[in-house]
């Protein structure tokens, strides 16, 4: 069965002959007529009894007539779907990002992004670490990811924001100055994120520039890490972003020696984006980031 037959016993119902038809559908008339024999021949019945009055509609044409008219809106309504997913009156965007960026600057950018866009949808697929937000833009599951910086050649990227890594102490901690010595946080136990993937930049610094720590455990939520500093278990270093939101009890330093994660917007390179995607990433250029994650 095909999509020129619906069309053709569609419309010889409406126009009640074959001539008609042609002229509706832009063809000639021995092509309808074709169209609608070969129907009631694939279909073994009788659509339309031909006579000086027309073409009229037999019982079993009513209501295969009626099937047709369904198929045809199914149709148009499939198209006006895609015609949405094309253009910026709906469509979705998928992002990719782990847990700090998607609460505490992604909320802001979709705000915005849906007084311009209402009726563009935002997906946010949280994934724990950068190489498992990689792979979700790999296998097509997500438009854009955020990640660390530098990153495979593979990826257009920009950069969004730079994440100061913070040093947590309890409560307790009794820490004179602004700014804490080596020596002051190796009195402590640190809780820290495991080595892979995302702890692997914390590690690799503490390796090359810190003398050696006492590491209580690899705690792999950083709201469970800051908690157990809150009950006095330990020292933690965190990116600020995956610390917030810090207890105001608890006592906060910059590293000794400063560390950075470059976090960033990542697309596949070449992609085929909608303009709903493009739309979101204009949206993202913006924001001062920086500005808003320090506010944060």
């Amino acid at each position: 069965m095909k999509l020129s037959q619906l069309r053709a016993i569609v419309a010889v119902a409406d126009y009640g002959n074959f001539s008609e038809a042609a002229l509706e559908l832009n063809l000639s008339q021995p092509a309808i007529s074709h169209a609608i024999a070969t129907l009631e021949a694939e279909l073994g019945v009788t659509l339309f009894a031909r006579g000086r009055r027309g073409a009229v509609l037999t019982a079993a044409g009513e209501r295969i007539v009626a099937h047709a008219r369904q198929s045809l809106q199914h149709l148009e309504l499939m198209q006006k779907e895609a015609n949405l997913q094309k253009g910026l009156d709906g469509g979705q965007v998928r992002i990719a990002s782990f847990r700090s960026v998607a609460t505490h600057l992604l909320p802001v950018v979709i705000a915005r992004f849906r007084d311009r866009f209402p009726n563009i949808g935002i997906t946010i697929i949280e994934r724990p670490d950068y190489l498992d937000i990689e792979q979700t833009l790999r296998d097509g599951r997500a438009d854009i990811g955020i990640t660390y910086l530098p990153t495979s050649p593979e990826f257009e990227v920009w950069e969004l924001v730079r994440d100061d890594y913070v040093v947590l102490l309890p409560p307790s901690a009794c820490v004179g100055g602004t700014h804490l010595t080596w020596d002051e946080l190796a009195a402590y136990a640190l809780i820290l994120l495991p080595c892979l993937p995302c702890g692997r930049l914390l590690h690799q610094h503490l390796t090359t520039i810190a003398p050696p720590m006492n590491t209580a455990s690899d705690i792999q939520e950083d709201s469970t890490i800051v908690s157990m500093v809150m009950q006095g278990l330990g020292a933690a270093i965190l990116p600020r972003l995956a610390a917030e939101p810090i207890p105001s009890s608890l006592h906060v330093y910059p590293l000794p020696a400063p560390l950075k994660r470059v976090i960033g917007v990542a697309t596949v390179a070449e992609a085929l984006h909608t303009p709903a995607v493009f739309a979101f990433l204009d949206t993202l250029k913006t924001f001062d980031f920086q500005r808003l994650a320090t506010i944060t």
